[in-house]
């Protein structure tokens, strides 16, 4: 789960970590008396999930409380990118005399932990690594020993920080460290972490990305979610645990196990291809011990997608047995009744295949029809989407 500025930098706070007094609006009312609050100019952040913000119109300065609220009714209901913007952070101008970078991340192709620091900041990391790749420090990090001062000490020489900013970097980089293993986070970033014109070193804009696997430890990261902005049907699939991602496509598709689905997604698309473009409509793996309810919950979800024209069920039988998987669709059906009219292919292979093709045949519902192939369904799959325009 990826947070808003304006959490990430509570969540700092709450660390110890220095930023600046600020609060989060989602009217200009709102931005008005919090920037009267703070005192002297402020900026006004428009709060959204995607970068450029800047270039878009979505950060802007304001010299008093009145103009803070021109200014958030500027932002406020903006587009940037897609993302509609619904709140402002509005936090205390500062001007800057150095701009610097710090990250923590998973090093997944290491299985480990990494520490991305430099002294080329307030731009985009990727620019940095593409045009200045020296610039940048990179520090495997122990997981079983983490960042204490000394090893924070070593990253901060390795990016070359300013001896007048050494030691505020070193207990920034415990602190973030802190944030980091106590947030379960995935990702820490500060961009910029400034320097201002008196010396001091603040956290100015951060990006952190909380591990959701690690949720049952952390009750309070349920506050934390953007319900409204979520689309409604990832919401229901959360809700009743489901692995599901909303796509732009036609075609929906289930399958049994995350390798599965993503062939499933990338034969589909090349079957869609001779179809005008057909394209999958969702991600959605059942898993590989799933019960009939599990397939009957997803089954429903896809079929309620106004999107969907076809539905594809591709199951190779394991854990999950192919009559479990038969039975789901079956008990789906029966519970959706008549608003169920989109027509299911489906390929069941594996553990129990001839019992679970047995049970949709003699189901014999009008909108299901099963083919063997992998590649034939997904092919039936978006010709019936092709016949449906």
């Amino acid at each position: 789960m990826d947070l808003y500025e304006y959490q990430a930098r509570d969540v700092f706070a709450s660390y110890g970590v220095p930023v600046l007094a600020g609060g989060v609006a989602t009217t200009p009312e709102q931005a008005r008396d919090i920037a009267a609050d703070i005192g002297g100019q402020v900026v006004v952040k428009a709060q959204v999930k995607t970068g450029g913000r800047g270039k878009a119109g979505g950060v802007k300065l304001a010299d008093t409380p009145e103009d803070a609220y021109a200014r958030a009714s500027d932002i406020l209901g903006m587009d940037i990118k897609g993302h509609t913007v619904h709140r402002v952070l509005i936090a205390q101008a500062s001007d800057i005399a150095e701009e610097y970078y710090f990250s923590y991340l998973v090093d997944r192709a290491n299985r480990s932990f990494l520490c991305i620091a430099s002294v080329e900041g307030g731009v985009e990391i990727e620019e940095v690594a593409a045009n200045k790749p020296d610039a940048l420090a990179r520090i495997p990090i122990d997981a079983g020993v983490g960042v204490d001062e000394a090893l924070a000490r070593e990253i901060v020489t390795a990016a070359r920080f300013p001896d007048e900013v050494a030691d505020q970097v070193v207990a920034i980089a415990v602190s973030l460290w802190k944030v980091f293993v106590g947030e379960d986070a995935t990702l820490v970033e500060v961009n910029p972490l400034a320097k201002a014109p008196d010396g001091t070193v603040l956290a100015l804009d951060g990006k952190v990305t909380l591990d959701e696997n690690a949720g049952f430890r952390h009750a309070e990261h349920a506050e934390l979610e953007d319900s409204a902005a979520a689309d409604p049907l990832e919401q229901q699939a959360k809700a009743k645990n489901l692995n599901y991602v909303k796509l732009d496509g036609q075609v929906g598709i289930i399958g049994n196990g995350a390798g599965l689905v993503m062939s499933t997604l990338d034969v589909v698309a090349y079957a869609g291809e001779e179809f005008g473009g057909v394209e999958p409509a969702n991600f959605l793996d059942i898993g590989g011990g799933a019960s009939a309810q599990v397939m009957a919950d997803g089954l429903g979800i896809i079929l309620s997608d106004p999107s969907v024209r076809s539905v594809f069920v591709n199951v190779f039988g394991g854990i999950t047995a192919c009559d479990a998987v038969a039975d789901g669709i079956v008990a789906a059906l029966g519970l959706l009744g008549d608003s169920a009219t989109k027509p299911i292919v489906v390929r069941l292979d594996g553990n129990n295949v001839e019992e679970g093709r047995r049970i949709l045949d003699e189901a014999a519902h009008p909108l299901v029809e099963q083919v063997d192939t992998m590649d034939g369904a997904a092919r039936r799959a978006a010709e019936l989407v092709a016949a449906d325009k």
